[in-house]
């Protein structure tokens, strides 16, 4: 990693998702030199974990497909994995990051063949299922993955698996030698887009998330759809593996709650009856879908794809905050009790599982950053003079859908080209 070159010319993108990808590609194009610095071990961030895009319901792998094509040929692109920015110092046109990188204890000879993990009897949590599945102590992060080079945990370091999947490779792929490394590196600007994690939803005591295995959270009902996720595609209950018909979303799951989050997400409503539209394709007469919500908000071109769910006999809308869950324990299905606001109607309503459209929030703490930003409420950064050369893209400035945290990476993408471009006009 020693030989990397960084400028107070460099752009540095802290986080590989769809907003980072965007950023740096816009950078790169036109002759910027860009790192990517990524915690997980691979790019796409939370992109990858997508079944399908709203409105159009076309799947994300596409789209995610050409970008990491894009990335892949631009030579003036440096993609850092397993890598964290620990420090930051300095001011705008001259920054030093320090990066953490942890020991991946698999080289770019790698194939990606999978003899490792076929040796490896460990298995761990695997959070690109949202632990709802196990991997392999030796992993391909997903079926996307880039790059696409296997991982080998640190949890089975220094046991007999480690030295099965080194005897299993014949690439010379496994290196258990390897080492965390510090580097430190100039830039004239650090775009911010590090993304959004999800509401944890068992501090939503009511609802039962933590109690009742067939409550789950919107991101984890996604990765159940997606024939690689946990369930390899197939609509069924935790608890017992039973298809689920009967399915209730209930929208603003610790959203728009002084409790919880005080703000609207903006992506759950259009969500919810996205995911509405796997339960009626995949059991059609038979889907009966439920949407417990305070309102929908589908703006602009997303209401014409609200009306069509609203137009589906199998889906109902019930104008309610539902007020909590219990479980029947006979059946294990979730009961849910509220009131519906139009006519003021006492529920009970029963159904085979339950989706809480839980919210977004800053990927990264308020007490976390490296170095001062001005921040909201939430915890977002604001586009703000005070922050310099630093500038966020997608959901580190705001709960933004894809499109809309492509557009912001845009954005920041050409302010932070602006930046540089002034650095190289005073040394010039």
């Amino acid at each position: 990693m020693s030989d990397i070159v960084a400028t107070n010319q460099t752009i540095l993108v802290v986080g590989g998702g769809i907003s980072g990808m965007t950023a740096a590609l816009e950078a790169a194009e036109i002759g910027k030199q860009v790192i990517v610095i990524e915690k997980s071990p691979s790019i796409g961030g939370r992109v990858t974990r997508l079944y399908k895009y709203f409105p159009k319901l076309c799947f994300p792998t596409c789209g995610q497909e050409i970008n990491q094509r894009r990335m892949a040929a631009n030579p003036n692109i440096t993609v850092l994995t397993m890598a964290e920015v620990t420090d930051l110092q300095g001011d705008a046109g001259n920054y030093t990051a320090t990066v953490k990188i942890s020991p991946r204890y698999v080289n770019a000879n790698c194939t990606a063949c999978g003899d490792c993990a076929s040796v490896v009897e460990a298995e761990l949590d695997d959070p690109h299922n949202y632990n709802m599945s196990k991997h392999k102590g030796a992993y391909l992060p997903h079926n996307m993955a880039m790059p696409k080079r296997y991982v080998l945990a640190p949890e089975i370091i220094a046991t007999d698996d480690a030295e099965k999947a080194k005897a299993a490779c014949k690439f010379d792929a496994i290196d258990l030698d390897m080492q965390e490394e510090t580097l430190e590196l100039k830039a004239g600007a650090v775009v911010w887009a590090t993304g959004w994690r999800p509401f944890d939803a068992a501090k939503i005591q009511p609802y039962g998330y933590d109690r009742i295995d067939n409550v789950i959270s919107s991101v984890e009902f996604e990765r159940m759809m997606d024939p690689f996720g946990p369930t390899g595609g197939k609509l069924v209950r935790p608890s017992d593996g039973k298809e689920a018909k009967n399915i209730a979303f209930i929208q603003c799951a610790g959203s728009r709650d002084r409790n919880y989050l005080k703000h609207c997400s903006r992506i759950c409503c259009m969500a919810s009856l996205k995911q509405s539209t796997y339960v009626t394709e995949k059991f059609g007469d038979e889907a009966d879908v439920s949407i417990y919500y305070i309102d929908i908000r589908a703006i602009d071109r997303f209401d014409n794809f609200y009306q069509r769910v609203k137009e589906n006999p199998n889906v109902t809308f019930i104008k309610s905050k539902v007020a909590n869950i219990v479980e029947n324990k006979k059946n294990g299905n979730p009961v849910l009790n509220g009131v519906n606001v139009e006519g003021y109607h006492r529920y009970a309503n029963e159904h085979d599982m339950v989706v809480l459209a839980v919210g977004m929030q800053p990927s990264v703490d308020k007490n976390a950053f490296p170095i001062e930003l001005k921040l909201n409420d939430e915890g977002f950064i604001e586009s703000d003079e005070a922050n310099g050369g630093i500038f966020a893209a997608g959901c580190s400035a705001d709960a933004l859908d894809v499109n809309r945290a492509v557009q912001s990476a845009t954005a920041s993408a050409l302010k932070a080209i602006q930046v540089v471009n002034r650095v190289a006009q005073a040394e010039g």
